[in-house]
């Protein structure tokens, strides 16, 4: 009589729990900012509703948006889990596709701490005085003594001027400034004072442009952040600049061995725009330069995410010279996103002439366009290590709402 009565209570409780994870999980999937185009309905699925809600944001009324407004999120129509925004996009939005190489030279905001290195001291070896302090690989040094920094060069003349005395430092982590007091060692070796770090303040790479737009006269590269090679963190940056590259080589990727595009920057000292961003979502800048190229000089329509589906689409990219060309590609699988991040969908390369020539995804090919059904649906981001044809795409709203094209307030 027990397990009958334990065999029903599974059998009742089964379905329950199947389908609040269910709901549990659907209601993971729908973002708080939701973009459709003017004059579309929102979509609901069969368990979870979006109802527009009558209630309008007090901010909305004051700064006029009224192409922003809240909606219910509920089960059935009838209880309520949550309210999201809904975004109406002008349908005009159209940008020019990129695909071509592009050089990125960026200054870091402040002088960037990649190391830590102990003193040789007449008393013998002495821990690095910046660990001393409680600096951490990764922090950004902005001030000594109140004077803010911009290079390397600096922080090394004033630490080999101060005498041996105390120096107060401002730093940056973490997007929080902190203050620190260090105490500079002098070396045995060259008899200069040292402070124990390894710093740099500049970062430079080839990648692809993804789009320009006409209308605002911004770009958008990589779909990924910039991070320094050593600490992993992403770089701030105070300034930064794109100019014209060529990809001179192709380093064929395999299993456990990622290709990479060799590229070689073009008139170095001509820029081509003014970086101003450097997010998770790739790097961001400004022109005054029509940065389309001569292969895809028309501009294209964005797709947002409801558009997208999984199946045959195209990437535009380069790996030869600087001229970009079409690749046959696959989306296998669009990944549910609430926050920006550079892995949104999953993509297979399936072009026999770009397998063939790189292996499929390669370093160097981050921020080449993904086209679907003649729109701009979003960017490479990463290859897979063990599977070289296969990588990571980010959704183009991600670098629009970045690139300041989409608000999402």
């Amino acid at each position: 009589m027990k397990k009958k009565t334990i065999r029903a209570v599974c059998w009742i409780l089964t379905p329950m729990i199947l389908l609040t994870l269910s709901i549990y999980y659907k209601l993971g999937t729908i973002p708080t900012t939701i973009f459709i185009r003017e004059g579309q309905e929102l979509q609901s699925s069969n368990f979870i509703k979006l109802t527009e809600d009558k209630e309008i944001k007090v901010n909305n009324i004051l700064e006029n948006k009224s192409n922003v407004r809240k909606a219910k999120v509920t089960l059935l129509g009838l209880v309520p889990l949550k309210s999201v925004l809904v975004k109406a996009v002008s349908p005009e939005i159209t940008l020019y596709p990129g695909g071509q190489p592009v050089g990125v030279k960026l200054n870091t905001q402040g002088v960037l701490i990649v190391a830590m290195s102990d003193i040789e001291t007449e008393k013998g070896k002495g821990t690095s005085p910046g660990a001393a302090a409680g600096l951490q690989v990764g922090d950004s040094i902005i001030k000594i003594n109140n004077v803010p920094v911009t290079s390397s060069e600096q922080v090394s003349k004033i630490v080999a001027d101060c005498d041996g005395d105390d120096l107060n430092l401002i730093i940056s982590r973490k997007g929080s400034e902190l203050s620190k007091t260090i105490k500079p060692l002098k070396n045995t070796n060259d008899g200069k004072f040292k402070i124990g770090l390894w710093i740099r303040d500049s970062t430079a790479g080839v990648g692809t442009l993804t789009f320009y737009d006409d209308k605002t006269k911004k770009f958008a590269a990589l779909g990924h952040p910039i991070t320094d090679a050593d600490t992993g963190t992403i770089l701030s940056i105070s300034s930064g600049q794109i100019v014209s590259s060529s990809i001179v080589s192709v380093r064929k990727g395999a299993r456990g061995n990622p290709g990479e595009l060799k590229g070689i920057f073009v008139d170095e000292e001509i820029s081509l725009g003014e970086i101003f961003k450097n997010t998770e979502c790739g790097i961001f800048g400004s022109t005054t330069k029509k940065l389309s190229n001569d292969k895809f000089n028309k501009p294209m329509k964005i797709g947002l995410r409801h558009e997208i589906k999984e199946g045959p689409a195209k990437v535009i990219t380069t790996i030869d010279g600087g001229e970009p060309k079409a690749y046959d590609i696959e989306i296998q699988k669009l990944l549910q996103q609430d926050t920006p991040g550079p892995k949104s969908m999953v993509i297979k390369v399936t072009d026999p002439v770009l397998l063939e020539k790189t292996g499929g995804i390669v370093q160097g090919m981050s921020g080449s366009p993904i086209i679907q059904n003649n729109k701009i649906v979003g960017a490479v981001t990463h290859v897979l290590i063990n599977k070289p044809d296969v990588g990571y795409g980010i959704y183009i709203e991600w670098m629009l709402k970045d690139a300041d094209i989409l608000q999402n307030k």
